[in-house]
């Protein structure tokens, strides 16, 4: 086992791998920028060092410094978390290369599960059944649009080099495909450094379910049941839930085994999540592997009883997965809410600012995953997440009145936050009834305006 990680993140993904170390007995080296010199993940870990100015170009994705941080510390493993250099082939082969050991899939698999268009090669010719699509990059929009013409519009326009919803354009003619195909090169090219795109055909109505998988260095792998995330705005997800309304245990079951399946094709290590879109007919395809550990893993841990972190940590070190397959068990109902210091009134614009007054809810069944106190300012720099409010129940019912409890016991003043958009959308007949999919906000915000 390690004596020693560094975390090469902040926010609460640092303080929850800080405790899931502690737990664990080993001690902690933070990183942190000038922006972040009063955060909690500074002063909870064992150890800090600072890695640079507040552009995380130059602090948190600076892969130099950090390296040199876990160096200089004794570090034995970096922890990336999500977001940053997360899913970093160059970062994570960096550390291989310096003897650190980076606590997720090896560069050859963050590669190859990060470039969407060679993992659709891949997975096809596992017999996995993909969205019709592109099985290359496309180099020009004449291209683009010729496949185009062959599976039929609506097309949607995908960065093959990253995610998130940057560099993803839909299409519904040729003259739109043409003009979205050089502003979703540009952005793609901005965001991740590739400007690569490819095109899949565009399944209208579809629910985003994806399934959290654990694979270990001796061959053994295991899924945990799946999320729905359909609940997103700009592909950003806002609300996720496990299991998921739509699915069942047969499909479960059918949908896990080929997660599975996936994840050996790829030769995947470590916790990772596999993404489907699942259409109105129940048909599920594969999307693309998330090859991290996810902002929604509470809520599988809550249902499974599973340390995803701790087994992310244990797999590093070369353990067996302590789990097999048949100690899965799904027991209740987990919702997840993003709260982000955004102000939904405004198209969701982020609100930086001074915290004044914060009152975090407690009880039964609610967990907060949050790096924010009292006082604490919320720089502009990075990623509008404050909180993680998860919740568990025995059954959906009531995970959802847990919630809007949980919800309501939630203060925050100085700033603007998402609760009461969080607070609107469990109100919603659609979403108690379980009838939701990735368009679910467009039909909210519709009716929310009197239109």
């Amino acid at each position: 086992m390690f004596t020693k990680i560094l975390i090469s993140n902040r926010g609460e993904i640092a303080l929850r791998i800080i405790r899931a170390c502690s737990e664990m007995g080993i001690r902690t080296v933070a990183v942190y920028s000038d922006a972040d010199t009063e955060s909690r993940h500074v002063t909870s870990a064992d150890e800090a060092v600072r890695i640079g100015p507040p552009l995380a170009r130059k602090s948190y994705l600076n892969a130099d410094r950090i390296i040199e941080a876990a160096l200089e510390t004794g570090a034995e493993a970096i922890h990336p978390g999500y977001g940053f250099l997360a899913e970093n082939a160059g970062f994570a082969a960096a550390c291989h290369e310096q003897g650190i050991v980076f606590i997720g899939p090896s560069s050859e698999t963050i590669a190859s599960a990060g470039n969407k268009s060679q993992a659709r090669e891949t997975l096809q010719r596992a017999g996995i059944r993909v969205i019709p699509g592109s099985d290359s990059g496309l180099a020009t929009a004449d291209a683009a649009a010729d496949l185009a013409e062959t599976i039929g519009y609506p097309v949607i326009l995908k960065a093959s080099g990253g995610g998130g919803g940057r560099g993803m354009r839909i299409a519904a003619s040729r003259n739109e495909l043409m003009e979205a195909f050089a502003v979703a090169s540009g952005e793609a090219g901005a965001a991740f450094g590739n400007p690569e795109l490819y095109l899949e055909k565009y399944i209208e109505q579809p629910r985003h379910i994806e399934l959290q998988i654990l694979a270990d260095t001796h061959g053994n792998v295991v899924h945990l049941g799946e999320r729905e995330c359909s609940i997103q705005k700009r592909y950003q997800k806002l609300i996720e839930e496990s299991p998921s309304p739509l699915v069942d245990a047969e499909l479960r079951d059918e949908m896990g085994q080929t997660a599975i399946s996936i994840a050996r094709a790829i030769g995947y290590v470590n916790a990772g999540t596999i993404e489907f879109l699942v259409d109105e007919h129940r048909n599920y395809y594969f999307m693309e592997v998330n090859a991290r550990v996810q902002v929604e893993h509470p809520i599988t841990e809550m249902v499974t009883g599973v340390d995803i972190v701790q087994e992310q940590i244990r797999i590093a070190t070369g353990e067996i997965l302590s789990i097999r397959q048949k100690d899965v068990q799904l027991n209740g109902w987990a919702i997840e809410c993003r709260i982000n210091a955004a102000d939904p009134d405004q198209d969701f614009m982020p609100s930086p600012g001074e915290i004044e007054a914060l009152s975090l809810p407690e009880g039964q069944g609610i967990r907060v995953d949050t790096h924010i106190y009292e006082g604490f300012f919320i720089v502009p720099f990075y990623d509008s997440l404050i909180a993680k409010l998860a919740v568990w129940g025995e059954d959906r019912s009531m995970a959802i009145a847990r919630m809007a409890g949980a919800l309501s016991e939630f203060r925050i003043e100085g700033i603007r936050a998402t609760i009461p958009f969080h607070q609107q959308v469990l109100e919603d007949p659609d979403f108690i009834a379980g009838n939701i999919n990735t368009h679910f906000l467009d039909r909210f915000e519709h009716r929310d305006s009197g239109a």
